[in-house]
């Protein structure tokens, strides 16, 4: 459940913030390939999902729960997004990427409001490079047209282990002897 989270949490900020009402435009996660932009008739953002990797952030620390649960670290996790535009007129598409790049940019945290289901840890937003997977070779790839457009990186604490019972607390520590026998004693009897 952690990507479509993360997907519809941002849906539902840019259309709070850009404002795109739904009855003026979409907000797509569908790869941009040639036969998709060439049903796209209304204002369209584009956030396609073309990268999940494990971040190099730390774990996320353990964590107790006082009714004695315990959950181990949470690896971090990082979506890729490439994030364009799509509107009548090349102008018109550098004005809605520019008015989407500025409403993500102002947001370093995506904000709670936003996530239905909020995720274990804060979602963190970025705008990057990505040296392995460059737009026009992503766009290429896609057998699209190349295109303005730029990276968005969300990372987050994947879910990746449930809360488990502690071990019950130590009450005391007994000594255990054993009585050792003298080596020599199977020889003498």
């Amino acid at each position: 459940m952690l990507i479509p989270a993360i997907d519809d949490g941002l849906e539902r900020l840019l259309r709070a913030t850009l404002p795109l009402p739904e009855d003026q435009g979409d907000i797509s996660f569908d790869p941009p390939s040639s036969t998709w932009s060439a049903q796209v008739n209304r204002l369209t953002v584009n956030l396609y999902l073309y990268q999940v990797a494990r971040s190099p952030q730390p774990p996320r620390p353990a964590e107790v729960r006082g009714n004695g649960e315990r959950r181990r670290p949470l690896p971090m996790v990082q979506l890729h997004y490439l994030v364009s535009a799509w509107a009548g007129s090349p102008r018109d598409e550098h004005s809605l990427l520019g008015d989407v790049m500025t409403r993500l940019v102002a947001q370093q945290v995506l904000p709670t409001e936003y996530l239905q289901r909020p995720p274990s840890s804060t979602v963190q937003l970025a705008i990057a490079t990505d040296e392995l997977n460059r737009p026009r070779e992503l766009w290429s790839g896609l057998g699209g047209t190349l295109k303005a457009s730029f990276t968005l990186t969300a990372t987050v604490a994947a879910d990746a282990y449930d809360f488990e019972p502690l071990a019950p607390p130590v009450a005391a520590i007994e000594p255990v002897t054993t009585q050792l026998r003298d080596p020599l004693e199977s020889v003498r009897g």
